[in-house]
């Protein structure tokens, strides 16, 4: 069965209405991006998502954690009583928040190594042409 992004972007929407929330309230919770948030909730970029961005919505929402994946994928969505433990909720979300803090570290590491070889190509290309300065004279 395909993918239903439309359902999953309808599940949140009529949840964040009965909720009184707005879209930055259910990325602070979730520990999503606003974002990714506003990408689902729109329905704009169908993807795909790590199963945590998921489970994440569905817990910040007060649902099962498979819930969102269960809708998605056109099942029954399971119970929240069904779900995991506060303990385990808690595990999950600070997972998540390592899994972003690292991408953003590497992220950093990315932009340091590009920066670096600017840098290197820099000093060969000023080394290169006092070599040929010196030559000349």
């Amino acid at each position: 069965m395909a993918e239903d992004w439309a359902a999953v972007a309808r599940a949140i929407n009529e949840r964040v209405k009965e909720l009184g929330w707005r879209q930055r309230e259910l990325a602070e919770r979730s520990h999503v991006s606003s974002a990714i948030v506003r990408e689902i909730q729109r329905n704009t970029v169908n993807r795909k998502r790590s199963p945590r961005t998921l489970e994440s919505l569905s817990v910040a929402l007060g649902w099962h954690s498979q819930h969102l994946e269960a809708v998605l994928n056109g099942r029954k969505p399971p119970k929240p009583e069904d779900g995991p433990s506060k303990q385990e909720m808690e595990f999950s979300a600070r997972l998540d928040a390592l899994e972003r803090r690292l991408d953003s570290i590497t992220d950093r590491l990315d932009d340091m190594k590009a920066d670096l070889a600017m840098v290197v190509d820099y000093i060969r290309s000023e080394v290169q042409a006092r070599a040929t300065e010196r030559r000349r004279s």
